[in-house]
Order: structure tokens, then C-alpha cells, then sequence
């Protein structure tokens, strides 16, 4: 009888700790954006890698090809509601819609009339005069439409910048490094913002991109220009790195990208190739005893 008692302690106590494990990975998963989150016990080592991805490059026209941008698809999926932006790469702050319309909008062409033009009688009352001079001039069909409201949000075409934001790991358990891809951000390039830096329009959980990537075959391809039979889904496609990056920022604690602390340029993609080779280097050297 006593022995019988022990094992349904024992039973019960296992149950507990499989319960409480159970919800601790439901948990850490719920609040990590990897799309393969791995268990933080696991971990012998990590570091936080900051990644450009420029659309244009050869290599990465597969993500960019016409009419199945990455962008596109991105943009679509915030628009129709099935994904949530967020302000930076800490997915803290979700975006609404109309505040990421609003980062998707060239600034000369958002801005408005000054407090001071209002002031001076350019407003509303002076553009109705101005249009009905125009329509006694043209007729009213010319006048509707030179005061039709023209799209001024960036193209996908546009938008050929993305910053990925990975955490290297040494998984202990497996023995090998992983890239686990936590956040990507689509940027306006310094090109296209008058205020002359890039400019985020939105950060995006990777976990949900893989959502929207597999829920949207026929869109979300990776295009293979060797052989039309072996397209790839998107969310396959960053799973085995099948795109060109260069490193801009690795965790510190001043956080400050390569470009700051070695310089712009040369200097700083010289010391991005660095980057890449110490951290390929650490990973070799551990297996050296």
C-alpha cells in the first residue's frame, strides 16, 4: 500500500514539473519573435547581429521579383489587417494603420500648410477661389481631375531595404551555431527621405512573417531564375540563408553600429567582413581543446 501511495506521489510531482516546463516554453515562445525559438537553457552563447539586406543585389532578386516583392507582400498583410507592425526592432509599440501609412509617406509630401501661411489666408477658402476660376476657364470635368487625390505612399519598388536583426546562438545541446532571425524592418533608404537618413517604416515579428509567407504560397516566392520548378516559399528561403547581408551592428554596450565606432564607407564594411569572420572563428574554436 505504501508502495502504491510513493508512486502516485512520485506521478503527481512529475506531472507538476512537465506542467510548469510546459507552460515556461509556452511562455518564452509567446514572447520571442523567432519563428524557432530555442530554449534558453540550451544556450552557450549568444550575441545580437544587426544585418542590411539591399533588395537590388543580384543575389537577393529572388525576394524582389516583379510583382512579388518581399515588401509588397509585407505591406499587403498591415493593410488587410493579417499582420502587426511595430515602431522599431524591440516589437514593444504596435503601429496602427495609419500610423504606418503615414511612415510609408514621403515627408515634403505630408507636410502641410505652416501656421503662419494659414495666417495669411492660404488655406481652404483661397484653393475653393483658385478652383473655380479654373473651372470657369477648363469646365468642371478638367477641374475634377487636377483636384483628384493622387497616392503619395512609397512603391514596394521603392522600399529595396531591409535590416534583419538576428541572435547568433551555440546551441550546447546540438553542438552548432544557429542564425535565429528574431525581427525584419522595412527602411526608407537615406536616397528617398528628404530629412537624409533611413528611416523606418515598420518592424515585423518573425514568427509572423512565417505565418503570412506560409499562408500566401502563390505570392510569397522566392524566385528560382535556374529552374521554374524549384521555387521556394520566402519563409523557406531565410531559413537556409538564400540571400546577400553585411553586418552593421553587433550588441555592445554603447550600442553603437560598426559605421560609428570604425567609420563609414570602406571602413565599415571592411570591419563588417571582420565582424562575420571573428564570429565564424569562435564557433570554430570551440571545438579546439
Amino acid at each position: 500500500m505504501k508502495i502504491i501511495k510513493a508512486i502516485g506521489v512520485a506521478a503527481g510531482i512529475m506531472m507538476l514539473s512537465v506542467g510548469a516546463m510546459a507552460q515556461q516554453v509556452s511562455n518564452t515562445t509567446e514572447s520571442n519573435p523567432s519563428a524557432r525559438p530555442i530554449p534558453e537553457s540550451d544556450i552557450l552563447f549568444k550575441k545580437t547581429v544587426w544585418r542590411k539586406i539591399d533588395l537590388r543585389e543580384k543575389q537577393n532578386t529572388p525576394m524582389f521579383s516583379e510583382n512579388r516583392e518581399i515588401t509588397k507582400i509585407i505591406i499587403n498583410a498591415v493593410k488587410s489587417g493579417e499582420l502587426t507592425a511595430y515602431k522599431s526592432d524591440s516589437v514593444n509599440t504596435p503601429l496602427t494603420r495609419e500610423e504606418f501609412i503615414a511612415n510609408m509617406t514621403p515627408k515634403e509630401a505630408a507636410g502641410g500648410l505652416s501656421e503662419e501661411e494659414i495666417a495669411a489666408g492660404f488655406g481652404e477658402e483661397q484653393e475653393e477661389e483658385e478652383l473655380d476660376a479654373w473651372g470657369a476657364a477648363l469646365g468642371d470635368d478638367a477641374v475634377a481631375e487636377t483636384a483628384a487625390p493622387v497616392s503619395t505612399e512609397y512603391f514596394p519598388k521603392q522600399l529595396y531595404l531591409l535590416e534583419l536583426k538576428e541572435n547568433v546562438v551555440f546551441d550546447k545541446k546540438r553542438s552548432r551555431m544557429y542564425h535565429d532571425i528574431q525581427t525584419i524592418s522595412i527602411k526608407v533608404p537615406a536616397t528617398l527621405n528628404a530629412l537624409g537618413f533611413e528611416q523606418t517604416v515598420g518592424s515585423f515579428r518573425m514568427n509572423d512573417l512565417v505565418r503570412i509567407f506560409r499562408s500566401n504560397p502563390e505570392m510569397a516566392v522566392w524566385y528560382n531564375a535556374q529552374n521554374d520548378a524549384q521555387h521556394k516559399n520566402l519563409a523557406d528561403a531565410f531559413d537556409l540563408w538564400l540571400f546577400s547581408s553585411y553586418i552593421t551592428k553587433i550588441s555592445n554596450p554603447n550600442d553603437r553600429g560598426l559605421a560609428d565606432i570604425y567609420g563609414g564607407g570602406r571602413k565599415g564594411l571592411l570591419a563588417a567582413q571582420d565582424a562575420l569572420e571573428a564570429l565564424i572563428e569562435y564557433e570554430y574554436s570551440l571545438w579546439s581543446y
